[in-house]
């Protein structure tokens, strides 16, 4: 597998990854009694932009290197995991 493939594959798992990890932690201005005017109340009170993106980068490594061992190293594909999950026989 190619540089550039291998690196599609992170960059694919890093923006799903981003939306999973968005909500962690994070504090509306109505839980705050902090409304600022304009906004909705399920605004976040604090956006804590670098966190949220230190965390996906984590999350979305060990993702990847998960199923670069996997899919790459060991050599498993969907034929196999689907093996797994309901036997042919």
């Amino acid at each position: 597998m190619s540089a550039f493939s291998t690196f599609a594959v992170y960059f694919i798992i890093w923006w799903i990854t981003l939306f999973v990890v968005l909500p962690f932690g994070v504090r509306t201005q109505a839980e705050e009694n902090d409304v600022v005017l304009g906004t909705v109340e399920s605004a976040p009170a604090r956006f804590r932009g670098l966190r949220v993106v230190l965390l996906t980068t984590i999350v979305a490594a060990a993702i990847h290197l998960g199923w670069y061992v996997l899919s790459v190293r060991l050599g498993y594909d969907l034929d196999t995991l689907f093996g797994f999950i309901a036997p042919r026989g």
